[in-house]
């Protein structure tokens, strides 16, 4: 996906965590990610855990980065920072009070 001038300045590293609530089911492969942070949704799909404010159970709260992000599974690796969905949950939360 071409980026915009929008997206240009977007990086994960300064994102303070946009995607960090979006639901993430777990697909064949994502056996890193430690069993304390896997739950099982209403349909029997494992998915990340997520604390009750909907934040994901493996997002550092104080530095908003993943603690997690080596074992992290293949939907978060896939996420494409900058990318029209990237851009349409940075609008969504707002970002500058999670610091």
């Amino acid at each position: 996906m071409p980026h915009t001038p929008e997206s240009a300045a977007i990086s994960c590293s300064s994102c303070k965590a946009c995607c960090c609530q979006l639901e993430v089911i777990l697909m064949a492969g994502d056996d890193a990610v430690p069993a304390r942070y896997i739950v099982e949704d209403d349909w029997g799909a494992e998915t990340l855990r997520r604390r009750d404010d909907g934040w994901c159970a493996a997002l550092d709260r104080q530095t908003m980065l993943c603690t997690i992000y080596a074992q992290r599974p293949w939907v978060c690796r896939e996420y494409q920072e900058g990318d029209y969905d990237c851009l349409v949950q940075r609008k969504l939360i707002p970002i500058l009070t999670l610091r």
